[in-house]
């Protein structure tokens, strides 16, 4: 076939509510006509943020047997996207499962690991080594700002030079040796992002306008976008700036409406433009 249908395994949880994670990823790289593969890693009734008394269900035990089960079928994979992980298990997991496709697909790791200058409450030293080794066998990671920050040993703080963004992307090839892309850096009235493709010879930037909103979601809804993008053939380049204004057209959409904004965007209004650009 000239021109298969792109399948990504995806390894991220399942919220019921609030929109992040399997329930943007899904119909965001569906509107890009890529199939979307998920391996959930657990099942929650909301996402953690700014809610009490969730549901949760760790689905830790089923995530290898359930991969290995996707690798015995005899389709073709084009990349492998992992995003937000519980436990120190399933980032050894999933190692295992890079491990096993990197020569195969392309491999993203959104390293969720904090925001704000704080890891999240869930992280630990051992998530922390575990995740360094995830980021190493990658073939693109989409740290935020802070995330870049822990996983170089650096003390994330509150304002970043273009100098300061150009070391910490050099020092993240260094760990990785793939394609490097910072979001959230924010600058006076914008949110910028940093990348590099050729092993932090060159660091470039692109920048788009502030919201004056958080929204979860949003991080989960750029990095599908922009590995859809790649998918489809488009530069690293031209994948960061189509991804940035999507999710920039998602938020000013959104932030007409009067709900929570840990409800996350209202994504479903706009899909027809990942559609119409494709």
């Amino acid at each position: 076939m000239n021109n298969p249908v792109k399948k990504v395994i995806a390894v991220h949880d399942l919220s019921g509510f609030g929109r992040c994670s399997f329930s943007v990823i899904i119909p965001t790289m569906s509107a890009l006509g890529v199939q979307v593969c998920p391996l959930p890693t657990a099942v929650l009734s909301t996402h953690t943020g700014g809610y009490t008394g969730f549901t949760f269900r760790d689905l830790t035990e089923d995530i290898v047997p359930y991969f290995d089960h996707l690798m015995s079928l005899g389709t073709t994979f084009h990349a492998f996207y992992s995003g937000f992980l519980g436990n120190a298990s399933q980032i050894e997991q999933v190692e295992y499962m890079i491990d096993r496709v990197k020569d195969k697909m392309t491999v993203l790791v959104d390293p969720v690991m904090g925001e704000d200058g704080e890891l999240y409450s869930t992280y630990n030293d051992e998530m922390m080594h575990g995740m360094k080794k995830l980021v190493a066998n990658a073939h693109i990671i989409t740290p935020n700002v802070t995330e870049a920050c822990f996983l170089i040993d650096e003390e994330p703080k509150d304002f970043y030079t273009s100098d300061d963004i150009k070391r910490m992307v050099r020092g993240l090839t260094k760990l990785t040796g793939g394609k490097v892309v910072v979001t959230g850096i924010e600058g006076d009235r914008s949110v910028n992002c940093a990348f590099s493709d050729d092993g932090g010879v060159t660091v470039n930037f692109t920048s788009n306008k502030r919201v004056g909103r958080q929204y979860p979601g949003t991080g989960d809804i750029f990095a599908s976008v922009l590995l859809g993008r790649l998918l489809q053939g488009k530069t690293l380049e031209d994948a960061i700036k189509n991804s940035s204004a999507f999710v920039r057209s998602v938020m000013e959409y959104s932030v007409q409406f009067d709900y929570p904004e840990r409800e996350g965007v209202l994504l479903e209004a706009k899909l027809h433009e990942l559609f119409e650009n494709s």
